[in-house]
């Protein structure tokens, strides 16, 4: 269950990351609740996969989950840039999420 505790909390992650730019630095208040309800729920459940997960790894692959999920709908949700260059460092984020996974 701690992978998937892992796995939920990092969607939550992406999740709260994309409210906080909806939000406008807090200013549109239903987007800034959602937002920290979306850390909370995050935070839990990686609290959750930390009971039985080496902290290190845990953290590395939440935030790589995070990261390249943001990446991704920022891409589709705000027209960002989508380079090869940044791409395959995306796939380098994948790789050792995949990789920190394998190895724990």
């Amino acid at each position: 269950m701690a992978w998937f505790f892992l796995f939920i909390a990092g969607i939550f992650e992406i999740v709260w990351a994309i409210l906080l730019k909806y939000s406008h630095g807090f200013t549109r208040p239903v987007f800034a609740v959602l937002t920290v309800i979306g850390m909370i729920v995050s935070f839990f459940f990686l609290s959750l996969a930390l009971k039985n997960l080496p902290l290190g790894t845990a953290y590395a692959i939440w935030t790589g989950i995070g990261a390249v999920g943001t990446v991704i709908l920022g891409v589709f949700l705000f027209g960002e840039a989508a380079t090869p260059t940044r791409l395959a460092l995306i796939l380098l984020i994948i790789a050792g999420i995949v990789g920190l996974k394998i190895t724990a």
